[in-house]
């Protein structure tokens, strides 16, 4: 674990000579649970189709051990904008969270919003002259008090408390307008959320041309429910129905099942959508002239849901163990491709292990932005081919139950060690994952002197960062 320790640099000194480089406006699009193998560029073999996407890291660096923070959405999200680990911001569930009083174990209280006193990404660069929006999903705090326009953002388009698309009779349509979102005004019928927030987005761009920007870009895609785009079905639609499956293959996890195969022909209309839309957004900014400065960062929340106590989950991850919400590699690792002017040799992969948390130290270096930094690692010497970033090891806590079937535990990351420990059944599992990347080959037996080293390290880093730990339901019979 690294220690607090500040990051000092030079602030932008705003001139009106026409030889002083402009502050760099920064895009940070969040896909909403999109898997690893979701995307072209890290799975050829993918059922599902991103040409800009593919693109966009050919123009950029495409990192190919990305990970979110956490396996569900709010605690990664927190992580981005705060560059901490969820259990510094006490947010290790999705928010509200539904722990079961009904297990062996019982998951700990969780903050219900991120705090107001937590300092921002946003915050940071309007402080220093940024015009800062929001665009999608927030999922951060139930009360109003907690949404973006209180954490840093000039403008909130579509942010508020909820966690997806919500299909309530006479009230919203999910995907389609209606939306049924405080922050958002319902478009005509049949307008795809999809587009509107690409629309949305592009308006902002263009509003501040002539400003510093930094739009937030979170796509509620592709997260269920799984509404397929009107414009992309009948050709997945094609495309699945010649792959000639006489049923979908799956294998148990836990208590329930993982896909094996990705074939779901709206669930890639609704990647496609994404893509198309992506693309919209890497041309307004080469119209705009603005793309020679502007930094665009591409990742997910966590990994694709690929896993439930139920058969056939919305997508596959590839050759990754299980998805969403469990700490298997399916279930944090994720897409990143980060594309900017000072990339050198772009179109390069990048396989050092990166998280959700280097971001906030990341995209404040590149704006010449003073900061604390408790977490994450400035990854621009990458980007620059400057050197490597100082990291040997990642940790997840997820102490709470799913519905994708995982049960309570921790995990952690050295070298190409990895360790996840199941605190229900007081047990760990060992990986290599150099050789072995679905984790099909439990090693704990093996090795038991590399178990204890991690397990005792584990637990090192959940005490320095405050972590809650489940305890016994004592009503559980």
């Amino acid at each position: 674990m690294k220690l607090h320790y500040l990051v000092l640099l030079i602030p932008f000194v705003l001139s009106c000579s026409e030889d002083k480089e402009s502050p760099p406006n920064i895009i940070f699009i969040l896909i909403d649970d999109l898997g690893w193998a979701d995307v072209q560029a890290n799975f050829p073999e993918s059922f599902y189709e991103t040409p800009h996407i593919n693109q966009l890291a050919r123009e950029g660096v495409l990192f190919t051990q990305a990970y979110a923070a956490h396996p569900v959405c709010s605690p990664t999200r927190a992580a981005i904008i705060t560059g901490k680990h969820p259990n510094r911001v006490g947010i290790t569930d999705w928010l509200p969270g539904d722990d079961p009083k009904d297990r062996p174990l019982l998951g700990p209280q969780d903050r219900d919003e991120l705090s107001l006193s937590e300092t921002t990404l946003a915050e940071k660069l309007k402080e220093n002259g940024y015009r800062t929006g929001f665009v999608g999903k927030w999922h951060l705090g139930h009360d109003e008090a907690y949404w973006p326009e209180h954490q840093g953002f000039d403008v909130n388009i579509g942010g508020w408390e909820a966690g997806q698309p919500r299909i309530v009779s006479g009230v919203s349509n999910g995907y389609f307008s209606p939306y049924g979102n405080p922050r958002l005004e319902d478009g005509p019928e049949g307008e795809y959320l999809t587009d509107r927030l690409t629309a949305e987005s592009l308006q902002f761009i263009r509003d501040n041309r002539d400003n510093p920007f930094f739009l937030y870009l979170a796509y509620y895609t592709v997260h269920t429910p799984i509404q397929a785009a009107k414009d992309h079905i009948e050709k997945f639609e094609a495309k699945r129905a010649s792959l000639g499956l006489e049923g979908v293959p799956h294998e148990p996890e836990g208590e329930g099942y993982t896909k094996l195969l990705q074939e779901n022909a709206a669930y890639a209309s609704m990647v496609a959508a994404m893509d198309e839309n992506v693309g919209r957004i890497l041309e307004t900014l080469k119209k705009e002239g603005l793309d020679k400065n502007t930094w665009v960062v591409f990742t997910s929340d966590n990994g694709g849901l690929s896993t439930l106590l139920r058969e056939n989950a919305p997508t596959a991850n590839g050759p990754l163990r299980a998805g969403k919400g469990w700490c298997y590699e399916g279930g944090i690792r994720v897409p990143l491709i980060i594309s900017g002017p000072e990339v050198t040799t772009p179109g390069r992969r990048e396989d050092v292990p990166v998280v959700s948390m280097d971001f906030f130290t990341t995209l404040l270096s590149l704006a010449k932005i003073e900061h604390d930094v408790e977490d994450g690692e400035n990854l621009l010497p990458i980007l620059r081919q400057e050197g490597p970033v100082d990291r040997d090891l990642l940790f997840w806590h997820y102490p709470h139950y799913h519905g994708s079937a995982w049960k309570p535990g921790s995990a952690v990351r050295k070298g190409d060690w990895k360790l996840i420990y199941f605190y229900e059944e007081d047990k760990s599992a060992l990986y290599n994952l150099l050789n072995d990347l679905g984790e099909r080959r439990d090693l704990a037996e093996k090795f038991p002197e590399k178990v204890s080293e991690l397990k005792h390290l584990l637990d090192s880093l959940l005490s320095a960062t405050n972590a809650k730990i489940p305890v016994n339901n004592s009503a559980f019979k």
